[in-house]
């Protein structure tokens, strides 16, 4: 049996592929798309996943449009990391899809109370989407399967300060909800997304297949790879977003412990820092699973060969 997936998402390039990994995969059925500010505006966001999914052919995935701020802190987006319109160099036809007229917390409520312990959320952006919901319904804390987290980062330097990663940082408050609320949590930190990076031989390798699904692709790792290259001296880019797909269906890439984690949302350096108690100095039970070790290329093997087998599909 497929797992029923549902991912909330700010797309974003790696989101985009995150996505497309979604759809290339036959161990999971998506069955909707949240989108939430973060790597884009909202509006941004929804037009780039209506058209992602117009490009894989997917137009019966519905796509509801959420929270265009944070809960509490003013709107940041990473127009550097991503590109005014999202998807970096890629140019997509404005899509013929519209979004679904429900809110994307309603749309998370719905989908997780009418399939009791059947729905796996995937949240890839910042968390206000998911902690509205939770404020809305408390009881889909216990009606949700299980939660994958792409955020935080453990032992490794922050993307966005020098501690904090950029999902948990552009909404802390929503990340305290979220981590707090009881939901069974796996978390899949910059620890070990940063080991997986996508080489510019990745890349050839898929040019390799003449598609606009690599097309796409190219278009869109080229000014990711830039960025990196320019702000982090990384020969590449990350794709963190697929990874947390990924291990959806396939965890053995990614080793874990369960560990009391929380984000700092105090004012000042560390606001968004989020920080595991390794040696259980509060003696508090464990609120996740965290993604602490990785084997980045079975990941993207993974990868690149279901995006073949997709671009095979869509010439």
């Amino acid at each position: 049996m497929t797992k029923r997936i549902i991912i909330d998402t700010d797309p974003g390039i790696d989101d985009s592929l995150a996505i497309l990994l979604a759809l290339a995969s036959p161990e999971i059925t998506l069955e909707g798309l949240s989108v939430v500010h973060g790597n884009s505006s909202t509006a941004q966001g929804t037009i780039n996943a209506l058209s992602v999914l117009e490009l894989a052919k997917a137009g019966h995935v519905p796509v509801t449009q959420g929270c265009e701020l944070p809960l509490v802190q003013p709107s940041l987006l990473a127009v550097e990391t991503h590109g005014v319109q999202g998807i970096g160099y890629a140019k997509l036809p404005a899509p013929q899809l519209k979004p679904q007229i429900q809110k994307g917390s309603d749309f998370l409520i719905e989908k997780i109370m009418s399939a009791p312990g059947q729905i796996t959320l995937v949240g890839i952006g910042p968390l206000t989407n998911l902690a509205l919901a939770i404020r809305q319904e408390p009881r889909i804390v216990q009606n949700v399967k299980e939660v994958f987290i792409m955020g935080g980062a453990m032992r490794h330097e922050g993307n966005t300060t020098p501690l904090a990663e950029f999902n948990t940082f552009v909404d802390p408050h929503a990340a305290h909800i979220v981590f707090h609320s009881g939901m069974p949590i796996t978390l899949t930190p910059l620890d070990v997304t940063y080991q997986c990076i996508f080489l510019k031989e990745d890349l050839n390798r898929l040019l390799k297949i003449n598609s606009p699904i690599t097309k796409f692709i190219a278009d869109a790792a080229r000014f990711y790879m830039e960025f990196h290259d320019e702000y982090q001296k990384i020969d590449g880019c990350v794709i963190n977003d697929p990874l947390t797909l990924a291990l959806t269906f396939m965890p053995g890439i990614c080793d874990y412990q369960d560990l009391f984690v929380d984000v700092d949302i105090s004012t000042g350096v560390g606001l968004g820092n989020t920080f595991a108690d390794f040696y259980n100095y509060g003696k508090k039970t464990p609120n996740m699973k965290v993604a602490l070790g990785v084997r980045p290329r079975v990941f993207m093997e993974l990868f690149l060969e279901r995006m073949e087998k997709l671009a095979r599909s869509i010439p």
